[in-house]
C-alpha cells in the first residue's frame, strides 16, 4: 500500500476527530491531484505541498522544517528506528513519548 493510500485510510478512519483541521501540510509525495481531492472531499480541507527545490543549491524552503523535523525527531529515538514491538499501541506510545520528549 502507497502512503497516501494509507493516509486516505487513516483519516476516513478518524474524520470525526480531524474535524477541525482546514489544512494539511505535506512533502512531495502526496502531490498529486487525486489525494488533494480526496482530502477536500473528506475533511473539507487543502492540502499544501511542501515541495523541494528542484536545483541542488541550499535555499530554505518556507514550511518544510515543519515537515521533515518530527521525522528526525523519531530517528533520535532508537527503539523507533526498526518496529520490533509485538503491539501497535506500544509502538505508538512511545511514539507520543519521542514527541513529549523533545518538548521538554
Amino acid at each position: 500500500m502507497t502512503d497516501r493510500k494509507g493516509a486516505i485510510q487513516a483519516i476516513e478512519k478518524h474524520r470525526i476527530e480531524l474535524a477541525a483541521v482546514t489544512c494539511i501540510l505535506a512533502d512531495g509525495g502526496y502531490s498529486d491531484k487525486p489525494f488533494s481531492q480526496t482530502i477536500h472531499e473528506l475533511l473539507g480541507a487543502q492540502v499544501q505541498i511542501a515541495k523541494r527545490n528542484e536545483l541542488h543549491t541550499f535555499s530554505v524552503m518556507p514550511k518544510r522544517w515543519i515537515v521533515e523535523r518530527p521525522f528526525a525527531w523519531i530517528e533520535k529515538c532508537r527503539r523507533l528506528w526498526k518496529n520490533c514491538e509485538r503491539l501497535l499501541t506500544t509502538s505508538l506510545q512511545f511514539l507520543h513519548l519521542a514527541f513529549l520528549l523533545k518538548r521538554l
